[in-house]
């Protein structure tokens, strides 16, 4: 009996998957399939495009392995930047974001299957990393550090299942990622409080996927942008059918003082206010993506004064 031969290589190595998969199959297991397949078919565009392999895609996963460390890590970004693109068109519920983690490490090829440590730390770095997100190990941070226009968050050097030494692990801030908001458990109790609590989560998990979008995405700018529009016009709606019955009420009751004025002064004050939001003045001022801009300065001083 002839033994398999087994090969080992240096590689780069991408591992993702689905963050909150089985609540996605809970709602609707067709749909969430049928979304899967799309996303996968991204993935698998994007890896070809820089020059990677599609290993396996075994459940919601997705694992290949890439001959450039760079290309690696820019597919990982282009992706999650496209896959955070088609989330904003969807409602918050069927948003479906991966989880990514990079590594380069030594791994066996047995069969066209990969095998060894290398996987397994990219692995553990994908569970690291927030939904939308990537993590990348030390190694990858050396190859990319100055190859790439993106900010990097050391996570510190983590202690991760099955690997003897720890792993340093770097966050690559694409403003992308975000916090993911489950559902709480329901309490026993009013059921008043469990509504609220609902509430409150629907809310913060709002905020947090406007924050989370890309930026440098038009067709999300400009829902954002239309958004902010449509709440300044429903605020001046209101405020045109206050300060009208306001002056009717004047007119019939004392047309020779005119107090519907000063109301109408106060109510514009909070209506002003929300024009300067909509318009989004402040960058108008400061220029485009101004605050991400800033932040990267402040932590590229903070670097050299460390």
């Amino acid at each position: 009996m002839s033994e398999t031969h087994i090969e080992r290589k240096l590689t780069t190595i991408l591992c993702a998957d689905v963050a909150g998969y089985a609540r996605l199959m809970d709602d609707d297991e067709e749909s969430t399939l049928a979304q899967l397949s799309d996303y996968r078919d991204v993935f698998s565009g994007f890896v070809e495009r820089h020059r990677g392999t599609v290993v396996n895609t075994a459940g919601d996963s997705v694992l290949a392995d890439f001959p450039s460390v760079v290309e690696a890590v820019q597919c990982a970004v282009e992706v999650q930047r496209e896959l955070g693109a088609r989330n904003a068109l969807l409602p918050e519920d069927r948003r479906m974001d991966f989880r990514v983690g990079v590594n380069l490490g030594d791994v066996m090829v047995k069969n066209g299957d990969l095998f060894g440590e290398g996987i397994n730390i990219a692995a553990r770095l994908e569970q690291i990393a927030l939904p939308g997100g990537i993590c990348i190990s030390g190694p990858v941070y050396d190859q990319v550090r100055n190859k790439l226009s993106v900010g990097f968050e050391y996570l510190g050097s983590k202690t991760v299942k099955n690997i003897a030494d720890e792993v340093p692990v770097y966050r690559l801030e694409t403003g992308v990622e975000h916090y993911s908001v489950e559902p709480a458990p329901a309490e026993t109790g009013s059921a008043g409080n469990e509504k609220r609590a609902s509430k409150k989560q629907r809310k913060k998990a709002r905020r947090e996927a406007e924050i989370s979008q890309p930026a440098d995405t038009t067709d999300v700018r400009a829902r954002k942008e239309v958004a902010r529009l449509k709440r300044f016009y429903r605020h001046l709606s209101w405020y045109g059918v206050t300060v009208g019955a306001l002056f009717i009420i004047n007119m019939v009751t004392s047309a020779g003082y005119w107090w519907w004025l000063w109301a109408a002064f106060g109510l514009g004050i909070p209506l002003a206010l929300h024009a300067l939001r909509a318009y989004d003045i402040t960058e108008k001022v400061l220029g485009p993506n101004w605050e991400e801009r800033k932040t990267r300065e402040v932590k590229e001083r903070l670097k050299r004064e460390s």
